[in-house]
């Protein structure tokens, strides 16, 4: 009679390892899958902000040219603001987050700047709530 480490029954042995390689193989697949949804998740957020700061680059030129009647002589406020919105399309085109938020943190100062500038002129907030 042979011995095997397991006692008489050899099959519940194969069996159990059998189990083991399969739990294992489970483990990494779930592991692989939640990656991969992680993964993705985060391309949707990263096109979700692209696609906000698109609409926000868009609106800007309407912004300068309302503002434009009403202060023509602030010609300097206005370059910045549009030089600002060049270099943060530029940013979202070709350079990584940290450049991307730079350029988004300097559009946002040089709005600031618009928006205090149109608040000074009382025609304009008559104008825009009637």
């Amino acid at each position: 009679m042979r011995a095997y480490p397991f006692g008489r029954f050899p099959l519940l042995a194969i069996i159990i390892i059998v189990a083991i390689i399969v739990i294992v193989v489970l483990f990494f697949v779930f592991a692989f899958n939640g990656a991969v949804r992680l993964r993705n998740r985060v391309e949707s957020a990263w096109s979700q902000i692209s696609v906000q700061l698109q609409r926000r680059h868009d609106l800007v030129p309407n912004l300068v040219e309302t503002v434009k009647g009403y202060a023509a002589h602030e010609s300097g406020t206005l370059e910045a603001v549009t030089a600002a919105r060049t270099n943060a399309v530029q940013a979202q085109q070709a350079g990584g987050p940290a450049q991307q938020a730079q350029a988004e943190n300097v559009l946002t100062g040089t709005l600031r700047q618009l928006f205090a500038l149109s608040e000074s002129y009382p025609t304009s907030r008559r104008t825009r709530t009637s």
